[in-house]
């Protein structure tokens, strides 16, 4: 081969990011009927070859000209990837010789593999995905989300029942409903571990849903508070996966400035949960007793699990795979791009001293690590992120405690039943959905007006702005002082529900900034960070419904809230901190400036 034919050329394989080629002769190619061209048609001073493990390419057909057909060449480098399909190849025109019952049987045989796979190949970038099929996996998102809150207040309307019919004392259902907190929180580090570790996403939703279903099944058939508090804690894992894995998959698919609309819509279907809860909840245990609730919950993981295992693709991006090609590959007009099976197809020689002046190999056992469940909690160590635990924690736990206090409070103050107590709910969860709708929105405003203002520059704490200093500062204290106060003053019970509500509202605010502020101040490690965000609130969560009726005895109910509504003040402080400081934290922790 000639010496003008002596090309630098960049190799890319699904398990090696990157591999440059300096001075490699192109060999040849074979064209569909296996005799081996020259591709003479190659002029440009540079290419690219693309190596893509697909069993649909087989070959690189070649006109009658011994020419790659023009076809091959890929318009923009974000078709990397995608598998090369010309009727063409076929040699009858694109008709396939195949009987149309095997080709479907075929094709069904795959499409069910497929969705089956532990780990299937991301082959587009996530980002790039089109909006309906955004859409769809934000859907099936919020459905997720909604799995934990729903459980965690479904049953509340039935607590007095549970109590009668399982003998059980006050301190056992109390138990019930503390560890389901506790190990909500708890979950989430295993399975964001196991996300970052095996780069799936989609296989653990699925493995979740089975184990709430399992674990939903057993709560129905429960025979004592013990199994029931057991079985709980199980569920409780099954729901929590889209807690961390969730926030991994918003980052794989929207891009920083629209994190905050994204993960607003997944925080409506968190809050959600405790919305439709405990209004299905009450009027289910009034028709038909507490056990029925649970039927329920199996009932909605499994529509859930279908949903998930017929539209939900594999997302998990590999942020250095994705953005070091595109980063690297210049347009077509400078680098035309040829795809092939692998590196044999092309023929390439040997790198020595005297035709390679350099070679480059990034694979991904450079980023590969150990399995550790626990290494999650290690985010807890940086100050900034422990500091927006604390106040999301707080927040949270304000939120939950209330709604554990709700049914023993109206039935002792209004005499309301399980259906009444349901209703109840409901001033809670449109403060939350309204809330978190507000705060996505409001919050990628803010970050792209701040953005706007540096030339385009933007940094993580811009989420930490006027959307989130009402919500902390004013909503969340005075909506717990007027659910207290208003209760212990023996006023009607609409004070008690607009005050709760006012809350919920503004928590959302709060808890959206925080969590998206968590995301974009370190990169690629959105689920391991929001796992470690999330065990924090969860525990402090657990701890104040644990205390909260021991309390609620001793102090009242007026100055519970008090204590609450102090907590949260001093948790937005560390927030304010964070505001004007997190930039340096940030970089002394190692983690590069957000952009």
């Amino acid at each position: 081969m000639d010496n003008n034919m002596r090309k630098s050329h960049s190799v890319f394989h699904e398990e090696k990011t990157a591999v440059e080629y300096e001075d490699v002769a192109l060999g040849p190619i074979s064209n569909a009927d296996g005799h081996q061209q020259h591709p003479a048609s190659i002029d440009a001073p540079h290419h690219t070859v693309i190596i893509t493990p697909s069993p649909s390419i087989l070959s690189i057909p070649i006109d009658e000209n011994g020419n790659m057909r023009k076809s091959l060449l890929l318009k923009n480098a974000f078709q990397i990837g995608t598998p090369y399909d010309d009727s063409s190849t076929t040699g009858d025109g694109g008709k396939s010789r195949q009987n149309p019952s095997t080709c479907c049987h075929g094709q069904v045989m795959s499409y069910m593999k497929s969705k089956m796979a532990l780990k299937t190949r991301v082959a587009d970038d996530p980002r790039l995905f089109s909006p309906t099929k955004k859409r769809l996996i934000l859907a099936a998102l919020a459905l997720g989300a909604s799995l934990n809150g729903f459980c965690s207040t479904v049953y509340f309307p039935g607590i007095p029942d549970i109590k009668a019919d399982l003998n059980s004392s006050e301190i056992e259902i109390t138990l019930v409903s503390s560890l389901f907190i506790l190990f909500g929180g708890i979950g989430p580090i295993f399975w964001a571990s196991l996300s970052d570790y095996y780069h799936i996403r989609r296989f653990l939703y699925l493995v979740a849903l089975l184990i709430f279903i399992a674990a939903s099944i057993g709560c129905a058939l429960a025979s004592s508070a013990y199994m029931l508090i057991v079985l709980r804690c199980i569920q409780s894992i099954g729901t929590s996966v889209t807690m961390s894995v969730g926030a991994g998959t918003v980052a794989d698919c929207w891009q920083i400035t629209e994190r905050g609309s994204a993960f607003s819509f997944l925080f409506v279907g968190q809050f959600l949960g405790p919305l439709i809860g405990p209004i299905i909840g009450g009027s289910i245990t009034t028709a038909s007793g507490w056990r029925s609730v649970f039927w329920v919950c199996t009932g909605y993981g499994v529509f859930l699990f279908v949903f998930f295992f017929l539209f939900f693709p594999e997302t998990y991006r590999l942020d250095h795979h994705w953005d070091q090609r595109f980063a690297e590959l210049p347009s077509q007009s400078t680098l035309p791009v040829v795809m092939a099976d692998d590196a044999s197809q092309l023929d390439l020689p040997p790198l020595t001293a005297t035709t390679s002046r350099a070679l480059t190999i990034i694979t991904n056992a450079t980023y590969q690590q150990g399995f550790n469940p626990l290494k999650s909690l290690a985010m807890l160590k940086y100050t900034f992120v422990c500091f927006v635990a604390i106040e999301i924690g707080f927040c949270f736990g304000t939120m939950f405690t209330l709604e554990t206090l709700i049914p023993d409070l109206y039935f002792s103050n209004y005499g309301f039943d399980s259906w009444q107590t349901g209703l109840s709910f409901i001033g809670a969860g449109l403060g939350n959905v309204l809330g978190s709708i507000v705060s996505g929105r409001l919050s990628d405003y803010l970050l792209i007006r701040s953005s706007k203002k540096r030339g385009g520059s933007s940094k993580a704490e811009d989420r930490l702005t006027l959307n989130a200093w009402p919500g902390g500062f004013i909503l969340i204290p005075l909506g717990v002082l007027l659910f207290g106060w208003s209760i212990m003053a023996g006023f009607s019970v609409w004070p008690a529900i607009i005050g709760f509500s006012i809350l919920c509202f503004g928590m959302s605010q709060v808890y959206t900034a925080g969590s998206a502020y968590l995301v974009d101040s370190i990169p690629g490690k959105g689920a391991s960070v929001t796992a470690a965000c999330n065990f924090f609130r969860m525990t402090i969560a657990a701890v104040l419904s644990f205390v909260s009726p021991i309390m609620g005895s001793a102090l009242s109910i007026g100055y519970v809230c008090i204590l609450l509504a102090s907590l949260n003040v001093v948790g937005m402080s560390l927030l304010v901190f964070i505001k004007f400081k997190g930039i340096h934290m940030r970089r002394k922790a190692g983690f590069a400036q957000a952009k």
